[in-house]
Protein backbone atom coordinates (compact mmCIF):
# COMPACT_ATOMS: atom_id res chain seq x y z
CA UNK A 1 0.00 0.00 0.00
CA UNK A 2 1.33 3.38 -0.17
CA UNK A 3 0.13 7.02 -0.66
CA UNK A 4 1.16 10.28 -1.64
CA UNK A 5 1.10 13.04 1.29
CA UNK A 6 2.12 16.10 1.50
CA UNK A 7 5.09 17.60 3.66
CA UNK A 8 5.12 21.16 5.12
CA UNK A 9 7.35 22.77 7.49
CA UNK A 10 6.59 23.19 10.98
CA UNK A 11 9.09 26.20 12.06
CA UNK A 12 12.32 24.66 11.74
CA UNK A 13 11.60 20.97 10.78
CA UNK A 14 9.73 18.97 8.21
CA UNK A 15 6.86 17.53 8.56
CA UNK A 16 3.27 14.86 6.87
CA UNK A 17 0.62 14.57 7.64
CA UNK A 18 -0.05 11.08 8.18
CA UNK A 19 -4.13 10.25 6.82
CA UNK A 20 -6.51 9.45 9.54
CA UNK A 21 -6.48 5.81 8.48
CA UNK A 22 -3.07 4.82 8.85
CA UNK A 23 -2.28 7.20 12.53
CA UNK A 24 -0.01 5.35 14.63
CA UNK A 25 -1.08 4.90 18.40
CA UNK A 26 -0.12 6.90 21.26
CA UNK A 27 1.92 10.19 20.90
CA UNK A 28 5.78 9.03 20.41
CA UNK A 29 7.07 7.07 17.51
CA UNK A 30 10.47 5.59 16.50
CA UNK A 31 12.17 7.34 13.07
CA UNK A 32 14.87 5.53 11.34
CA UNK A 33 16.68 5.84 8.18
CA UNK A 34 17.12 3.03 5.87
CA UNK A 35 18.95 3.97 2.72
CA UNK A 36 17.30 6.80 1.68
CA UNK A 37 13.76 5.21 3.38
CA UNK A 38 12.41 6.74 6.58
CA UNK A 39 10.91 4.44 8.67
CA UNK A 40 8.04 5.63 11.02
CA UNK A 41 7.13 2.10 13.91
CA UNK A 42 5.20 3.13 17.69
CA UNK A 43 6.56 3.32 19.96
CA UNK A 44 5.68 -0.15 22.34
CA UNK A 45 4.05 0.79 25.89
CA UNK A 46 6.78 -0.24 28.22
CA UNK A 47 6.62 -3.41 30.45
CA UNK A 48 5.30 -3.77 33.80
CA UNK A 49 8.85 -3.82 34.81
CA UNK A 50 10.03 -1.47 33.38
CA UNK A 51 7.50 1.25 34.84
CA UNK A 52 8.05 -0.61 38.30
CA UNK A 53 11.72 -0.41 37.70
CA UNK A 54 11.28 4.08 37.93
CA UNK A 55 9.32 4.32 41.05
CA UNK A 56 11.40 5.06 44.20
CA UNK A 57 11.27 2.60 47.17
CA UNK A 58 9.12 3.18 50.07
CA UNK A 59 11.03 4.37 53.10
CA UNK A 60 7.89 3.64 55.77
CA UNK A 61 7.40 0.60 57.21
CA UNK A 62 4.21 -1.62 56.41
CA UNK A 63 1.63 -2.43 59.60
CA UNK A 64 1.65 -6.19 60.59
CA UNK A 65 -1.56 -7.58 59.61
CA UNK A 66 -3.20 -10.38 61.69
CA UNK A 67 -4.11 -13.61 60.17
CA UNK A 68 -7.44 -14.37 61.78
CA UNK A 69 -7.45 -18.54 62.15
CA UNK A 70 -9.89 -19.87 58.38
CA UNK A 71 -13.29 -21.13 59.64
CA UNK A 72 -13.71 -24.94 59.04
CA UNK A 73 -16.19 -25.44 55.53
CA UNK A 74 -18.41 -28.98 55.51
CA UNK A 75 -18.12 -29.72 52.15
Amino acid sequence: MQRHVRLFKNGRNQALRIPRDWELPGSEAILRKEGHRLVVEPLGRPSLLAVLATLKPLDEDFPKIERPAAEPVEI
